[in-house]
């Protein structure tokens, strides 16, 4: 063949999976991506049935084709699964479902509406599957760019795409504020080299403590719960709407599942007053003050239905036999601080019998959620999490940790990850005397800023949500076209950042190729 014709060939369109969910950042990272990038776009959407039709309609983003989710995995509950089926998919990914589906909020713990039986759980899983591997097969996407999965299906989308060709980009969160990574795996960072190849400027922990101090994550996420204040026109609009409106989602969405009108309001008061008898058990019975000189290990808990405890921690989910195992292996002379979560406020609390539970445990108190994260640091000598950010935090008071879920800081020395739970007596007891050197928490801060952006996600994400959803208040909404076109003028800057950054990880992705 004639070289010259090979050179004017035209070359092969990237083909680009996004996965667009409600609260709608990836639309509009992808809007601005395509003006960068000269790509085929393709789009598995994650909605409600009333947005659907601003997507059958919009004229913004030229995607070559998109699927509806839950249009795909229609009726879900009546037919025998295909468990030969199931078991192939199985061996074939070597992806555990049952791990991941006991873990789905929806499906068992967490959600009183309906329950799941194991023929729809499993129906739905094969549903999922089939309806994956046909988009993978059809389309072969050379890149996936994603959400950070918190729901199962997302998550085994992503586990399937990245045992294929396709590069997943997942946009996901550090666990410093504002600081966000794309990666394959939210628990590593692509092409990273191993920590001593990073160089260091000899900063102190004070230095590094100020840089934390500006990028809390636990500062961040309790201060916008905290001021977080919905209006009672946003409430009421929303409100009204819902009551209005038809109630489709109920036979379309497993997520939705037994959610009539009359059991989501009678939910929702009482939520609030059970909220209100949890708070006043909480400010009679959990500590504010204790005596921080005396030995102690501090364990923070975690919201329950977060992903680094449902997804990263599938067998550490029950905090209080976690928290149990902890207390059994502390060496003696030492008791345990637990902290509850502050921002566990948007789940209305534990059940008051769960926090009389923790106090039952000899060596254990049970702090209230507003003491001091700061003073609980500084004064400890372990710190013990599930994989919430105190355990990444504690480097910087010059404190170890122990971590039962997969997470990214696991790369600093001083952090430990419990691989069997009868080792973890003898784990105490080594972390006890280990020191947290700060080259290596100031090389690990290197490799985030080699690697990751500062991006306000909290702001983006308000900004769409008073927008579009009633302050956050109810997403299963029409959208308008003018709407959205008059919130990317608006939020222009924000989207340029994050379309910039994904065409960056593109192109790296492209050069770590062409350099194999």
């Amino acid at each position: 063949m004639n070289r010259r014709k090979v050179l004017n060939m035209p070359q092969k369109k990237d083909k680009v999976l996004v996965w667009i969910g409600a609260e709608f950042v990836h639309f509009f990272l992808t809007y601005g991506l395509q003006k960068k990038l000269d790509a085929d776009y393709y789009a598995i959407i994650d909605i409600t049935n009333k947005p659907k039709e601003f997507f059958m309609n919009q004229s913004l983003i030229d995607f070559k084709q998109i699927w509806f989710y839950h249009d795909e995995i229609n009726n879900s509950g009546n037919t025998q699964p295909d468990i030969n089926f199931l078991k192939e998919f199985e061996n074939k990914y070597d992806i555990n479902l049952w791990n991941l589906a006991l873990n789905e909020r929806i499906f068992y713990r967490f959600y009183d509406f309906h329950k799941f039986t194991d023929n729809e759980i499993l129906n739905i899983e094969e549903k999922s599957i089939r309806f994956f591997e046909r988009v993978l097969n059809q389309i072969k996407p050379d890149y996936f760019i994603t959400k950070t999965p918190s729901f199962h299906h997302l998550e085994l989308f992503r586990m399937m795409c990245d045992k294929s060709d396709c590069k997943v980009m997942i946009l996901g969160y550090t666990k410093l504020a504002g600081i966000l990574t794309i990666s394959r795996d939210l628990n590593e960072i692509d092409y990273v080299k191993e920590l001593d190849q990073y160089s260091s400027e000899g900063k102190s922990f004070e230095e590094m403590k100020e840089y934390l101090n500006n990028h809390s994550y636990f500062l961040k996420t309790y201060n916008y719960y905290k001021n977080d204040k919905k209006k009672i026109t946003s409430q009421l609009s929303a409100l009204t709407e819902f009551l209005l409106s038809s109630n489709l989602n109920i036979n379309t969405n497993y997520n939705y599942y037994g959610r009539t009108k009359m059991k989501v309001i009678s939910s929702l008061l009482n939520d609030r007053k059970k909220r209100k008898i949890r708070e006043r058990f909480m400010e009679g019975n959990l500590l504010k003050k204790i005596d921080l000189k005396k030995p102690y290990i501090y364990f923070p808990m975690a919201t329950d239905l977060e992903r680094y405890v449902l997804i990263d921690s599938p067998f550490y989910t029950n905090q209080i036999e976690v928290i149990r195992h902890v207390a059994k292996s502390l060496p003696v002379g030492y008791n345990l601080y637990v902290k509850e979560n502050p921002t566990n406020v948007t789940r209305d609390w534990r059940e008051i019998s769960q926090y009389k539970e923790i106090m039952d445990i000899p060596n254990v108190r049970l702090l209230h959620p507003k003491f001091s994260n700061d003073e609980l640091l500084t004064n400890c000598d372990l710190v013990i999490s599930i994989g919430g950010s105190s355990g990444f935090e504690a480097a910087f008071y010059e404190k170890p940790s122990i971590v039962f879920g997969n997470v990214l800081y696991t790369k600093l020395p001083s952090v430990s990850k419990v691989k069997d739970i009868e080792t973890l007596p003898q784990l105490i007891k080594n972390k006890l005397k280990q020191k947290v050197n700060a080259i290596d928490l100031e090389r690990f801060l290197t490799i985030l800023k080699e690697n990751a952006f500062e991006f306000d996600m909290f702001k983006f994400v308000t900004n769409i949500a008073k927008k579009f959803y009633h302050d956050e208040t109810l997403v299963d909404v029409h959208i308008d076209e003018s709407e959205v076109k008059e919130f990317i003028k608006s939020n222009n800057e924000l989207i340029e950042i994050l379309s910039s950054v994904h065409l960056k990880k593109i192109e790296e992705h492209k050069n770590r190729v062409n350099d194999a």
